[in-house]
């Protein structure tokens, strides 16, 4: 009890909290700004924790981690820009909202849904975080490979009206994802002698040029006939009735980001996906998702905040992070002088209590000041687009070489800008073909390290328990999609 008494006294210190705000002040700006990532945002972060108390340290940390990830829904949901790779799912459902003039309604239930997750994450992390990191250590190659496979039955639920064209894109996710080493031979595959695409095309220049870029170049496409005057704008609120209604939603799509959070290498891109597939295959109303649905919103909002809590559980139970994120949070526990495992639990009890505390006040100041932005954001659809549009462009170029300092990433966004917008020209959605890209080197790269473990034999995957059961589930998906496409297509020959 006194170490829990004297991790929060840490948490709580002026100095702390002062740097908790200011970290997710910084990591809302860093998740606003297309192509700026909590990666980076961290990176700068570090150097300058050196020498200062280590829960200190980590409200700045968390501070950016917890605005970051939340952030990137603001730009995705006012000008169909994610800030970053895990508002991706947002562009499900925000952009829309907007077009019917309720971005206020959309931003405030972005915030509620972004604080409900976290804190969810929170309690989980704090109450159960021994015993859910023991099952995450479980995941071998089999697993993973059935949670990927899982995650790509999700392209039914991101395609819109049509299914075959959203197979079409998720194929050529598929086939982009194939750029680059092979990942057990280190076979080159479609570089063309170019040393930038060994390891593969950078999911964040190719989503800023997807989604950014292409808007962009829609936008140029109808100047003269939309102005800035034709944006439709409301004062329209949130309902405490909507979130209410969305109760049972946002618990089980907290509990999918967090348990996806667990599960290292995946991420709050494949948690939000799984979530909004879930709120929709559940809702009665499946026929206003994609149309600027609040519940779809609800739900890729709480569950991709919800990784923040969940990927800690791997990290300071067993020293396991479980994306970059949480690899720059791990070195810099360890220039703190801490080693990360079971033993920081029984040796520095009160430093992690501060943690926790640290990552519940960051959620709570998120709340505070994404209810003040969802005030503000709204005015940037004021902006004329021949104003806005061009620094939209530079936000992007600056985002994308700011990566790796490479020209190379800035070349990609364009292409991937310019396939886009062709896409978008003939009817093709644009998610599927992010969602395909994303997990396709999850689904490639687990299967043949299965059949390498199994010496080529395919009862790997249905010897062990959670992988038949991930299994059976995608199978019995698959089932439903056929089966629903299949009375969709009756009922087009009847009418």
């Amino acid at each position: 009890m006194s170490e829990i008494i004297e991790g929060l006294s840490f948490a709580l210190s002026p100095l702390a909290i002062l740097a908790n705000l200011l970290g997710v002040a910084l990591g809302i700006t860093f998740g606003a700004l297309p192509g700026l990532t909590a990666t980076m945002g961290l990176a700068l972060i570090v150097p300058l924790t050196f020498g200062i108390p280590p829960v200190v340290a980590f409200s700045a940390l968390l501070g950016v981690y917890v605005g970051a990830v939340y952030a990137g829904s603001i730009t995705a949901t006012l000008i169909g820009t994610p800030g970053t790779a895990a508002a991706a799912a947002t562009l499900l459902e925000g952009p829309a909202l907007t077009a019917k003039g309720e971005s206020k309604k959309a931003l405030t239930m972005t915030t509620v849904s972004s604080f409900i997750g976290g804190i969810f994450s929170c309690i989980v992390l704090i109450l159960i975080s021994p015993q859910l990191a023991k099952v995450a250590l479980s995941f071998g190659p089999p697993e993973y490979f059935a949670l990927a496979l899982f995650g790509i039955s999700i392209v039914a639920g991101v395609s819109g009206d049509s299914l075959l064209k959203g197979v079409i894109a998720g194929l050529m996710g598929l086939f982009i994802a194939t750029i680059g080493m092979d990942p057990v031979t280190g076979t080159n595959r479609f570089t063309f002698g170019l040393p930038e695409l060994l390891n593969g095309i950078d999911i964040i220049p190719a989503l800023v040029g997807l989604f950014a870029i292409s808007e962009v170049l829609t936008r140029l496409e109808k100047r003269g006939r939309i102005t800035s005057s034709d944006i439709k704008t409301s004062s329209i609120g949130l309902k405490l009735g909507e979130v209410g209604r969305n109760w049972f939603n946002l618990l089980r799509s907290s509990a999918i980001g967090t348990f996806i959070g667990i599960i290292p290498a995946t991420g709050s891109g494949v948690a939000a996906f799984v979530a909004y597939n879930e709120s929709k295959r559940a809702s009665k109303e499946k026929e206003k998702y994609g149309k600027g649905n609040i519940d779809g919103l609800a739900s890729t909002e709480s569950a991709n905040s919800a990784v923040t809590g969940g990927a800690l559980v791997p990290l300071l139970t067993l020293g396991i992070p479980g994306d970059v994120i949480t690899a720059v949070l791990l070195g810099a526990l360890m220039i703190q002088g801490y080693t990360p495992g079971p033993t920081l639990f029984t040796s520095n009890g009160d430093i992690i209590y501060g943690i926790f505390a640290a990552l519940i006040i960051a959620n709570i100041f998120m709340l505070v000041l994404g209810l003040g932005a969802s005030r503000l954001f709204p005015k940037l659809l004021k902006i004329p687009e021949e104003i806005l549009m061009p620094i939209i462009v530079v936000f992007c170029v600056l985002g994308a070489y700011s990566i790796s300092n490479s020209p190379f990433d800035v070349l990609v966004m364009l292409i991937f800008g310019l396939l886009g917008y062709t896409m978008l020209k003939v009817g093709l959605p644009l998610a599927p073909l992010l969602l395909a890209l994303i997990l396709a080197p999850i689904v490639e790269r687990n299967f043949r390290r299965a059949m390498i473990i199994s010496e080529n034999d395919y009862s790997i995957f249905f010897t062990r328990p959670i992988s038949l059961g991930i299994l059976i589930i995608t199978f019995l998906v698959f089932a439903g999609i056929i089966r629903n496409q299949y009375k969709k297509e009756k009922r087009g020959e009847e009418n």
